[in-house]
Formats: structure tokens, sequence, C-alpha cells
């Protein structure tokens, strides 16, 4: 017999050693998990395909990246959201704060849409490029995003002064991404992401307005 979604997240939430979650925070992961699964059938939101492949894959890196941001965020923007990684899971865990998600397909961003409303989330979504957005965030979220060098140094411009730029990347694409970023930021220790043999999240925090 298959085990309840909701069981298999917190299963794996506690063996990667991460903080419990409430019940409500599951119950959304759950859903949102389901939603990315229908989705995909229709356009291509993740190469993941299986409930477990997301959980392990998608959802508890999001959730160590969520624990690991700085307290004090109030704002933040996923920039080149795609399926809402990992902009939706802080939003489920994190409710104070205000998440932003700007994806420039406007399949995903439809899909982001349908998410934010399907999961009652105080979370936007900017269906266009995040470089047009106008207002500066606390955080701002990266990963897997194409070009990823030129978008960090787009990225830079939107993160207010003294707030965080949190890079999921690998370890070797880690320092290409620091020069993109400039020397406006100061970097903390990288932590590596569990279930990854190369995956880290980065942390740098902006010391002077850039431009």
């Amino acid at each position: 017999m298959i085990r309840a979604l909701g069981d298999r997240i917190t299963d794996a939430v506690e063996a990667a050693g991460l903080a419990p979650l409430d019940g409500a925070a599951i119950d959304r992961l759950s859903a949102y998990i389901s939603l990315i699964l229908r989705w995909n059938t229709r356009i291509n939101l993740s190469a993941i395909r299986d409930e477990d492949g997301i959980i392990s894959r998608h959802i508890i890196e999001s959730v160590e990246v969520t624990g690991s941001l700085p307290k004090g965020i109030s704002t933040l923007l996923d920039f080149g959201s795609g399926a809402g990684l990992p902009g939706i899971p802080i939003a489920i865990c994190r409710p104070e704060i205000t998440v932003t998600l700007a994806e420039s397909q406007n399949k995903k961003a439809a899909f982001l849409m349908e998410a934010v409303r399907a999961l009652g989330l105080n979370s936007k979504v900017h269906s266009g490029r995040a470089e047009e957005l106008k207002s500066l965030f606390d955080c701002v979220t990266m990963r897997a995003v194409d070009k990823m060098a030129a978008a960090v140094s787009s990225a830079t411009e939107l993160v207010a002064p003294n707030g965080w730029l949190a890079l999921m990347t690998t370890a070797a694409g880690l320092e290409e991404l620091k020069v993109a970023a400039g020397s406006g930021f100061v970097w903390t220790d990288v932590l590596p992401l569990t279930w990854s043999d190369a995956r880290t999240l980065a942390l740098g925090k902006k010391i002077s307005s850039q431009g």
C-alpha cells in the first residue's frame, strides 16, 4: 500500500534532519506536489514526474533553504521561479514573508498563478522578466535559472541594501556567480544541501547599493 503523500513528506523532512513542519504546511506541500504532477502532463514544469522524486529533489531542498534564510526577511523575490521552487515552499513554510514569483514563460506563470490561488498563499506572480520589476527585496532567490551568471548580475539590482542574495547552485559553479554578483556582497559559509553530492546554498549580503 502506498503511504499518504503527507506522511512521506513528514518522514523525508525528519530523515533530512530538518525542523518539523506543522500540519497546515504539510497539507499545502502535498497539494502543491499534486498540482505540479497534474500540470506536468501539459507543460514541462519538471523533468521529475513522480511524487517521491519531487519530494527528495525539489521539496526537501527548498524546505532546507527556507530554514537557512536569515531572520527578519519580509519580502522575497524568486527570480525565474519556474515551477515555484524554492519560492512556493518558502511562502508555505515562512508565511511572514511576502513572496513574489517572477517567471517570463507565460505557461509557467499561469501555473504559478493557479498554485498561489489554490494554496491560498499571500504571494504575487510577476508574469514577465524579473529585471522589469521596480521594487527592491530583502532577499532574492535563484535556482536553475538559464544563463545564471548573467541573471545573478541582474538580480543584484533588485536586492535592497543589507538584503540577501540566496543562490542554489553547484559547488563548481559558485565562484563564477560570486564574480557576477560583484564586490558589493559579503558571502557567508556555503551550505551543502542534503541528499545532493554537488548542490549548495550560498548566501550573500549586500553591503552597498549597486548602481
